[in-house]
C-alpha cells in the first residue's frame, strides 16, 4: 500500500480525559494505520490550543471524573459548533465515558451542577447522587451482529432521546444506564460509548471501521481497502474480556450494583 495515504487523528484533552488508558485508542489507530503503510498523524489538543476539526480525519476524546469534565467544558463549548459541523460532514469521532457525556445535550453531576454538552448526540446524562452505587465491571455488547467488549466505571446514567440511535445492545454489564439495555450512541460517523479498556485495542473490527470511514471521507472512491492484519493478540484480549464478563465473580458484581 502506498505511503501517500495520510490520516490526521486529534486527541482532545489527553492529559485530563484519560481514564483507564483511553489514550490507547490513538495508539491502536496509529499502529493499525502504520502497519498498512498509512501515515497516521496524532495531535494532542489541550485547553486553549489553536486547532480546528477541519484539520482532522478522526477525533478522539476519553473519560474523566466530574472535576476534569468541568475543566474542559468551556474550551469544548468553544469548539462545539465546529465539532458538530465536522460530524455532519461525516467526520469520525470516538467519545468515551465523560467525553461521551459532554458530547450529549447535558450532564448533571453528582452535586447537581449542570454541565452543558455540545449536542453531537441527542442524549442526556445524570448522576443519581453519591449514595447510589456506580456502574462498574466488564461489558459485553452486540454491535452489528458481533461482540464488543470493554470496562465501564461510571456514576452517570445516560438516556437517549427519541430517534437517537444506540451504538450497541448490552449482553452483560450496565451500558448507558443499567435499565434499557442500550450502550452508547451513534450519529453518522460519531460513536459514543462507556467502554474503556482502552476499547479499540480489544476490538480491532471497530478500530478498522473508524479508519475505513475516515479514509472514505478523505479520499472518496480512491480510498484503499484495508489489508487484514495479524490480530491474534487483539482477539485474545477480546476473548479474555468476554470470559471475565461472564465469570461468577463478575456476575456477583452485576447483581450487587443492579
Amino acid at each position: 500500500m502506498s505511503v501517500d495515504w495520510v490520516l490526521n487523528v486529534a486527541v482532545l484533552y489527553p492529559e485530563l480525559l484519560n481514564l483507564y488508558g483511553d489514550r490507547g485508542n490513538a495508539r491502536a489507530l496509529e499502529r493499525r494505520c502504520q502497519t498498512r503503510g498509512i501515515d497516521a498523524n496524532v495531535t494532542p489538543v489541550g485547553i486553549g490550543d489553536r486547532w480546528s476539526p477541519e484539520h482532522a480525519d478522526i477525533v478522539l476524546v476519553g473519560g474523566g471524573q466530574d472535576r476534569e469534565q468541568r475543566r474542559v467544558q468551556s474550551d469544548l463549548h468553544r469548539r462545539g459548533a465546529a465539532l458538530r459541523e465536522f460530524v455532519e460532514d461525516d467526520g469520525v469521532v470516538l467519545a468515551v465515558c465523560g467525553g461521551f457525556q459532554l458530547f450529549g445535550q447535558h450532564y448533571r453531576g453528582w452535586d447537581g451542577e449542570i454541565m452543558e454538552g455540545i449536542a453531537v448526540f441527542d442524549a442526556v446524562a445524570a448522576h443519581p447522587g453519591p449514595s447510589i452505587r456506580r456502574c462498574v465491571g466488564n461489558v459485553v455488547a452486540i454491535w452489528e451482529g458481533e461482540t464488543v467488549v470493554g470496562f465501564e466505571n461510571h456514576g452517570g446514567r445516560t438516556y437517549l432521546n427519541e430517534g437517537q440511535q444506540a451504538f450497541a445492545s448490552v449482553v452483560s454489564g450496565f451500558g448507558n444506564n443499567g435499565g434499557d439495555g442500550l450502550e452508547g450512541a451513534q450519529r453518522k460517523n460519531a460513536f459514543g460509548t462507556y467502554l474503556h479498556g482502552a476499547v479499540l485495542p480489544k476490538n480491532p473490527r471497530l478500530a478498522d471501521r473508524l479508519i475505513a470511514l475516515a479514509l472514505e471521507r478523505r479520499y472518496g472512491a480512491d480510498a484503499p481497502a484495508l489489508e487484514p492484519l495479524d490480530d491474534r493478540a487483539a482477539l485474545r484480549a477480546h476473548a479474555e474480556a468476554l470470559h471475565a464478563a461472564f465469570t461468577p465473580a463478575e456476575s456477583a458484581i452485576g447483581r450487587r450494583f443492579a
